[in-house]
């Protein structure tokens, strides 16, 4: 819809079935502005947000995506401003009665001659960096290990200049817990299979206190780690508590000479081109607006088809923020077994949440309602797209990780807080993450790539060194869907390749955060 007036209205109508449209108009549209073969505004739409298209009586039903995100709370005259504190919530679909792997994908061509540089690993993963990893059993050495990371990186690192970075895996568990409860398997066995990510090349070295209820043969037990020709001893561990340790020094003597060790294995690799098909690539969306689901989403999930059909992994998430769009989790299932596994994960985390006496309403943010998101079924309907439109085949719980025959597109069912769900997509074995923002959000990951896709021109512009990919040219009129997701697509092999993100040149990362839905004593 368009207008011949001085200032051109701009809308997004997802569905022709939806009686709403966003603006997208930098700083929104003025009261009194003329929509061609539409209403005239009675309010100020800041940008993103919703507009009336239609009457819609008290009780009614609002729609975006074709769906029902709301029901007006009263009557509400065409070209009014529709934001949450006019809407009631629909309530949560039932996990009874949904539809079973009905819809079959559309058949497409497998997407051949596509590949990246990358590291080959001997379990046959392959990593996009070749990173040494420190693993910490307990927030305790946490201060310890960061010296030490320190040191390594300024004064080992040049020595190794086919190492291109350390690491060093802090978190906030490993005492202080019922390590036995039900439910503490999900922190300890998500921080096991971080320690295996491909980007660290086979390489586990572990750092402890020596006191803490997870101690590393718990952590890691005998057969945990592949065994490969370039280890066949003990797993190395450093024990800050042994009488050997004399004084802080000695602890980082100890922990720089066990890197040495690491660091030289790790020294010898080299990049080596590797079929597309060897990407594990995880989505997230984060600082959400309603552009996400009509520019940034929806390219990701272009990407994401042809991710499939060049063999790769894809793995989405985000419990709550597709819990309303279970019908169609469960209708795209690659088999009824697939689509039973999806509810299963769903209704656990209702069930969690309510432990808490909350539900998925409590997922929105200020931010998101700020940027036109009224309600979680908008969100929720923004956020599966990311998808795309390829059969899930495989669905993953929490902290669990994916087994070599595990390819395609999988659900990795993980609470919507961006810095769980990162952690626990490094848990199942991502070697690269995308990640769309509206918002804006400096968010990035030491373990792994992180490629951030901007929802709206202006976002790219003002955060012009923070955002990968501008897919706010979909709303401009400048760019499709298709070709945006194809560039994304491109610019992933590249990044596999060792081109680095705007977050690694900036060094920008977020703290390991681990999902423990068990008790803290």
């Amino acid at each position: 819809m368009s207008s011949q007036a001085s200032v051109h209205p701009v809308l997004i109508r997802m569905h022709p079935d939806d009686n709403v449209a966003i603006v997208a108009n930098d700083g929104g549209l003025a009261a009194g502005t003329a929509i061609a073969d539409g209403p005239t505004l009675l309010d100020k739409v800041p940008q993103g947000h919703k507009l009336a298209l239609v009457d819609i009586a008290a009780g009614g039903p609002v729609r975006r995506y074709g769906v029902v995100i709301g029901s007006a709370k009263s009557d509400i005259a065409a070209g009014r401003w529709i934001h949450e504190r006019l809407l009631d919530l629909p309530a949560a679909r039932s996990l009874d009665g949904l539809p079973m792997a009905t819809v079959k994908a559309a058949e497409s061509a497998p997407l051949d001659g596509y590949s990246f540089m990358g590291y080959r690993n001997r379990d046959g993963s392959v990593g996009t960096r070749n990173l040494l990893a420190i693993t910490t059993t307990v927030q305790c050495v946490a201060g310890v290990v960061d010296l030490a990371v320190q040191r390594i990186t300024a004064e080992l690192l040049p020595l190794y200049p086919n190492v291109d970075g350390v690491v060093g895996l802090e978190h906030s568990y490993g005492c202080g817990v019922a390590i036995d409860a039900p439910g503490a398997e999900i922190p300890i066995r998500t921080l096991r299979h971080i320690s295996l990510n491909p980007n660290f090349g086979g390489e586990v070295m572990v750092v402890s206190l020596g006191c803490e209820k997870l101690p590393p043969e718990r952590l890691m037990p005998p057969g945990s780690i592949p065994i490969n020709d370039q280890r066949g001893q003990a797993l190395a561990t450093i024990r800050l508590q042994d009488d050997a340790h004399i004084g802080l020094g000695d602890m980082i003597a100890a922990i720089l000479a066990q890197a040495r060790v690491h660091l030289a294995r790790l020294d010898a690799r080299r990049r080596e081109r590797v079929p597309a098909s060897a990407l594990v690539v995880g989505v997230q969306c984060g600082g959400s607006d309603a552009f996400s689901g009509a520019t940034a989403n929806p390219a990701v999930g272009h990407c994401a088809d042809l991710l499939v059909r060049a063999g790769a992994t894809i793995m989405f998430s985000e419990n709550t923020e597709v819990r309303d769009a279970v019908d169609q989790l469960t209708a795209r299932a690659a088999s009824a077994e697939v689509a039973q596994a999806i509810i299963h994960e769903l209704d656990w985390y209702d069930r969690y949440l309510a432990r808490g006496q909350a539900d998925r309403s409590a997922n929105t943010t200020p931010g998101n309602k700020a940027g036109g998101l009224s309600n979680i079924v908008e969100k929720a309907m923004g956020s599966i797209v990311k998808s795309g439109s390829s059969e899930i085949a495989h669905v993953l719980p929490p902290g669990e990780k994916l087994r070599a025959d595990q390819r395609g597109l999988v659900f990795a069912a993980t609470p919507a807080s961006d810095f769980i769900c990162g952690t626990l997509q490094l848990a199942a074995g991502m070697n690269l993450h995308v990640f769309t923002t509206g918002r804006g959000t400096p968010y990035g990951l030491a373990a792994c790539p992180v490629l951030k896709v901007a929802t709206r021109s202006e976002l790219a512009r003002r955060w012009h060194d923070l955002m990968d990919l501008n897919a706010g040219t979909i709303a401009d009129g400048q760019t499709s869907i298709e070709t945006t997701g194809q560039a994304l697509f491109e610019l992933l092999l590249d990044t596999a390749s060792g081109r680095p993100t705007w977050a690694e040149r900036h060094r920008l990362h977020n703290a390991l955060v681990l999902f423990n839905p068990a008790p803290v004593t």
